[in-house]
């Protein structure tokens, strides 16, 4: 799918720098298009925004910290940022001093065990979670139990997944995330009939959602139905080709007729024939 869709974007290219005459532009035009399309559509393109306020953020918490390097907030905070780029390994080495000097908050352990589950750490990392729901049961409505799910679903321990997982369906009645991952830990298994149940749930679950939810989890809902986005790009690809086939041929020759318009002979009025 990803190469079909590299290969609908280059012919684009190739087809609107031959019509405008500026590939960097046309480049720039359908970067932009396509952008808009996914923010309406899919939503996995990364939101530049959020992007750019979450780095600048980073780099004024690092400064902070080459200034101050026993700020224990400003360290946690920057560690709650770098497991979200899944910097795990970094985030680890930057909270030790904090539980080091008695930091055994909720936040802090929660922050800490996810970049050691992360960094590979997966004894260490499973106790600090458990140290989290003992200091706040239901932490973040069970997000302990999502991220348990998650990594235990990447290392394919799929019974101690689906027991999260479940835990975490619970909590969070309208999660489709947490739906797909527990059909994934259910085909992990081998019970393909109850994880097909669980993607039915999940695509249930999406299409009653609200605006905002859909678009938050749009790309769990189309894992649990993957029928939808395939369909998407056969019509794409499909308007594409009928657009290669019949369009550009026409736009080429009025392209060439105004151009034999624009580069046609000079005539001087004062030169033409007189009147009869």
């Amino acid at each position: 799918m990803v190469r079909r869709v590299g290969s609908s974007a280059w012919l684009q290219w190739i087809i609107l720098s031959g019509l405008t005459g500026s590939p960097v532009g046309s480049a720039l035009f359908l970067i932009v298009f396509w952008f808009v399309v996914d923010r309406f559509t899919l939503g996995l393109l990364p939101d530049p925004i959020r992007f750019v306020m979450r780095w600048r953020r980073a780099s004024l918490l690092e400064r902070t910290l080459l200034g101050n390097p026993h700020d224990g907030r400003a360290r946690l905070e920057l560690a709650g940022l770098y497991v979200d780029r899944k910097k795990y390994q970094r985030a680890l080495e930057l909270l030790k001093p904090n539980l080091e000097k008695g930091d055994h908050d909720a936040q802090t352990l929660f922050t800490m065990g996810v970049a050691c589950l992360g960094a590979g750490y997966v004894e260490q990392g499973e106790k600090l979670l458990v140290s989290v729901d003992d200091a706040a049961p239901g932490f973040r409505v069970n997000e302990v139990d999502l991220q348990r799910g998650r990594f235990r679903l990447a290392r394919k321990d799929f019974k101690g997944a689906k027991e999260a997982l479940e835990n975490l369906v619970k909590a969070r009645s309208g999660t489709i995330e947490g739906r797909v991952m527990l059909a994934m830990a259910l085909e992990g298994l081998g019970d393909d009939g109850a994880g097909a149940l669980m993607k039915d749930a999940a695509w249930n679950e999406y299409v009653s959602a609200p605006g905002f939810q859909r678009r938050k989890e749009r790309f769990w809902a189309w894992r649990a139905r993957p029928s939808r986005p395939a369909t998407y790009l056969l019509v794409l690809v499909l308007g594409l080709a009928l657009f290669v086939t019949f369009g550009v041929p026409k736009l080429n020759a009025w392209a060439a007729s105004m151009k034999r318009d624009r580069g046609g002979a000079y005539v001087d009025p004062g030169l033409q024939e007189p009147d009869e």
